[in-house]
């Protein structure tokens, strides 16, 4: 008589008695920079694990531990590290909201979108959506700048500017600081709803946000900045084959422009503490973020941040933080 073959394995100490999915375990997986495949080539080895053990249902800290082994196994101590470090984050009770900022083609919308999928995270809000809510609320006549691109807010400052000021960066500045408000207001409606954000926008300039410290989230400010002049000129090449010539050009003439509100924004985050990040290659940038993300809460769950399983959270972080060497603290303050 053969064995009745086990539809589903249930894992236990999860809310509903939840079966074991490949598709989530490969999702969590990508977050240590494997792709999709090799990250579900190891949830599928995982499952055959399972499967070899004959149990119905297996406690999350085996299923977990058993994740790290076969990880460990195939893909190398890098990537089980890293997933334990992760698995520490995914305990905490708190909102994680990454903030990035960067003039426009620097490519954070890019990183923004590939963050997203990797950190399951399903809020991704770019500052010009809210720039045209505010449109709806304060005509042209009212707020000028708000209906200009950010290269472009020179055009539409009306206050006399000084002798030493530079036109284009005093009307980009009344521009950020408007969006600013409306930012700060997601920013606290995310933290008030326990909801994981990630903002993205040219008006995210380090400063002019109320505050990016809180007890109550994970808030990770970054400024994504593309040095090399040829290459930052080569996205809005690719840019206009996705779009009209017209934009394309409209972009391009702008250039100078665009570099020196980038300018402007690095020498803020430098100023501010404000980590920036070099964009040549995505998966390397992708993997920048994540490591400034990921250093930001752990080093809150070490100082006691709300967490689930806080004696198992602290001996992970403790065994991180030593195989590590040590943190550098400079990084996320």
């Amino acid at each position: 008589m053969t064995e009745k073959r086990r539809d589903h394995i249930f894992i236990s100490e999860q809310e509903h008695g939840l079966p074991y999915s490949k598709g989530l375990t490969a999702s969590s997986l990508m977050v240590t920079g494997l792709g999709p495949v090799r990250s579900y080539r190891v949830a599928n080895t995982v499952e055959q694990k399972l499967t070899e053990l004959g149990q119905d249902t297996v406690p999350a800290e085996q299923l977990r531990q058993l994740t790290i082994a076969v990880l460990r196994e195939e893909e190398g101590d890098k990537y089980a590290e890293t997933f334990i470090k992760w698995q520490s984050v995914a305990e905490l009770n708190i909102p994680l909201i990454i903030l990035l900022g960067g003039a426009t083609g620097a490519g954070k919308s890019t990183i923004a979108t590939q963050l997203a999928t990797r950190l399951g995270i399903t809020r991704v809000v770019s500052t010009d959506a809210i720039r045209e809510v505010l449109r709806s609320t304060l005509t042209e006549e009212m707020f000028p700048t708000l209906y200009a691109s950010s290269f472009e807010a020179d055009k539409a400052v009306r206050q006399p500017i000084p002798h030493s000021g530079d036109r284009l960066i005093i009307g980009f500045r009344e521009q950020a600081a408007a969006v600013a408000v409306g930012a700060q207001a997601l920013i606290d409606r995310a933290i008030a709803e326990g909801t994981d954000m990630i903002l993205e926008g040219a008006h995210l300039v380090p400063g002019f946000l109320e505050s990016i410290e809180s007890d109550e989230a994970v808030i990770v400010p970054l400024l994504i900045a593309v040095e090399d002049e040829e290459l930052h000129r080569s996205h809005f090449y690719r840019r206009g084959r996705d779009t009209s010539k017209r934009d394309g050009d409209r972009y391009l003439n702008a250039f100078k422009k665009i570099r020196k509100i980038q300018k402007y924004m690095v020498n803020s985050a430098l100023m501010r503490g404000v980590p920036v990040i070099e964009h040549v290659d995505l998966d390397h940038s992708l993997s920048e973020v994540i490591d400034h993300v990921l250093l930001k809460a752990l080093n809150m769950v070490e100082h006691g941040a709300d967490v689930e399983g806080g004696d198992r959270l602290e001996g992970l972080v403790e065994t991180t933080i030593d195989r590590e060497g040590s943190v550098e603290r400079e990084a996320v303050s």
